[in-house]
């Protein structure tokens, strides 16, 4: 007897799962981050705020199995709503956060097969994409390289990385970065 799985339900699964896990590593030390449920209430994944440096982050993520994926025009519209909504903020950044799972999903001969691979995340800043005529699909692959859609093609468009707070940058303090240059000095002499 074959099971029959439901494959939206899987993807919404995948999705809610890497919202959460984003949500959980960015609720650390001055970092306030809540998943807002995206799509079905019309506001982006997650909104991310640092209140005592003045930074809020609207992300929308996405988690999969192939070799590219894919934030649509009104996702990112929502994402910059809420940017432009709150101008207490010094620092505001639309993050598109990009998860692609450690297995990879194909077809080979009408069969769906998976292949293992490295897991990778990417976190790229879109603040600017507003600034073009309209607001494009947004198309990220396995190896980080970003593209955009106009007049129905995709054209490379290569957004920045964002330094999430959970990442290494962020973490360093004044007495590491003062004990990093002594130690450099040290190996100098």
């Amino acid at each position: 007897m074959y099971q029959v799985i439901d494959l939206g339900n899987i993807r919404r699964s995948r999705g809610y799962s890497y919202e959460h896990n984003l949500v959980q590593r960015l609720n650390n030390g001055s970092w306030i981050a809540r998943r807002l449920g995206g799509s079905s209430t019309g506001l982006p994944d997650i909104v991310a705020v640092n209140n005592k440096e003045a930074i809020l982050l609207s992300i929308e993520a996405k988690s999969g199995t192939g070799d590219a994926l894919y934030v649509q025009p009104d996702q990112l519209q929502r994402c910059l709503l809420i940017r432009h909504m709150f101008g207490y903020y010094k620092t505001k950044h639309v993050i598109l956060a990009f998860k692609f799972m450690r297995k990879k999903r194909f077809t080979r001969k009408n069969h769906v097969v998976y292949e293992k691979r490295r897991l990778v995340e990417y976190y790229k800043i879109a603040d600017k994409l507003n600034m073009l005529d309209s607001i494009p699909v947004v198309k990220c692959t396995y190896s980080g390289r970003t593209f955009v859609m106009n007049n129905g093609s995709f054209a490379m468009k290569s957004l920045p990385n964002y330094v999430m707070p959970f990442q290494g940058a962020h973490l360093h303090n004044k007495k590491t970065t003062q004990f990093m240059k002594q130690s450099i000095a040290t190996l100098s002499c």
